[in-house]
Formats: C-alpha cells, structure tokens, sequence
C-alpha cells in the first residue's frame, strides 16, 4: 500500500506538464471580454451592453449557453486529442499545452457568461478558485486568505497539478501505441473538458444565484431558451 500512495515517474511528468501548461495559458490565453460580449449581442441577441446585465437574463438562457458553449469546447479538445493520439506518449505533452489552453479559455467564457469578468486582481483569484473547484479541489476561504494575492493563483495550479497529475497519467496510459491512441485521446480529451466545464458550470451558477438573492441585480428579464450555435472562437 505504500508503494502506490507515492507518485510513478510518469504521474510526476504529467503533474508537472500539466503545471507549466496552466501556467502558460494563464499568461497568454485570454479570451477578450469585449469581443465575447459582441459576439453574444450579436449571435444570441442578449439585450446586453454589459457583464453586470448577465444578472438579468434567467437562469434556464444562461444554462443552455453554458452547455452549448461546454459542448463546442469539448469537441474541439477532442479533435484536438484525436490529431495528436497518433504520435502515442510523444505527443502528450504537447496535447496537454492545448488542451490547458481550450480548459482555460472555457472556464474564462463560462465566468463571463455568469456575469463575472476576471479584471482585477481578485476577480482573477475568483477564476482560478472555480478552476480548482472544477478539478474537484475544495480550497475553502482559509486557502486565499492567508497567502498574499500573487501567491495565490500559483498555489492553486500547483494543487490542481497534484489533484489532476495522477488521474490524467493512468486514463492517458493507453496512448503508449501509436495510430491506436488517436480515438483513445480524442475521447480522453472530450470528456475531461467537459468534466471539467459542467463543474466549473456549477460553481458559477451557485454565485450568480447568491448574487441574484442578494437583490444585487435590477429584476430578471425575461427571455426563452434560444436556439443555439456553437461558438468556437
């Protein structure tokens, strides 16, 4: 029992892939508040002009563009997973950089689509709070509130790394055969990513639903469950 409590050699290098790839999206992947805002005026005809007015639109709207927008992610990572499948275990580091930055940009349209922007400074911790708690990870209050701002985020991606490092090395074990993995990874990929999405999908409906309580918003509008697109930019 001792000896699987501790981590094989390729559960460390995918802890530690999967660390330097959320790191990196983190810095270079972001998806443009003000584009996305456009894009859903204009594709979903939301009547809004700003996040804040996310709080006015019902939940059952923002429920089917959560989904939508989870399921076009999805099927990107699995095309994505599919391609790179074909190289077996040569290729699953650089798999998991894209994918980090398609689990990052979806977790960024999902907060946004909830009403919160990640501007500031806490508004970015708040970002990463709901990643961990995608991850499966419980952090609590005590976490961030101990620890200076900047320590924040890498703290997290390091207990998200631990979390999900383990996981990802036995599910991914069956790229070890070229050709053969490329289905194995395309389904590997679209299922984490959703996993990922309908977690991250709850925890920013639970506050925008204590949000919407706390009489913070101006009234509900009210709109029916569109007919979607998916968006995937």
């Amino acid at each position: 029992m001792a000896q699987n409590s501790k981590p094989g050699w390729s559960s460390k290098l995918v802890r530690s892939s999967i660390r330097k790839s959320l790191g990196r999206a983190y810095h270079q992947v972001r998806v443009d508040p003000q584009k996305y805002l456009q894009h859903l005026r204009r594709a979903h005809k939301l009547p809004i002009r700003e996040w804040e007015d996310m709080f006015l639109i019902e939940p059952e709207v923002l429920l089917s563009l959560a989904e939508r927008t989870i399921r076009a992610s999805a099927k990107m990572a699995a095309l994505e997973g599919a391609g790179f499948g074909l190289g077996g275990l040569l290729t699953i580091f650089p798999d998991m950089g894209v994918l980090s930055a398609i689990t990052v940009r979806l977790l960024q349209k999902l907060s946004l689509l909830y009403g919160f922007e990640y501007a500031t400074e806490d508004e970015t911790v708040e970002l990463w709070i709901a990643a961990a708690s995608a991850a499966g990870l419980d952090l609590g209050r005590e976490f961030v509130e101990k620890r200076a701002i900047e320590q924040v985020i890498p703290r997290i991606m390091d207990r998200i790394a631990v979390k999900v490092g383990a996981e990802v090395a036995e599910k991914w074990s069956g790229r070890l055969i070229p050709i053969l993995s490329a289905g194995a990874g395309g389904t590997l990929n679209y299922y984490f990513v959703r996993s990922w999405g309908r977690r991250a999908q709850k925890h920013f409906a639970e506050r925008h639903r204590a949000v919407r309580e706390q009489g913070l918003s101006r009234g509900p509008i009210l709109l029916p469950p569109p007919r979607l697109p998916s968006y995937s930019k």
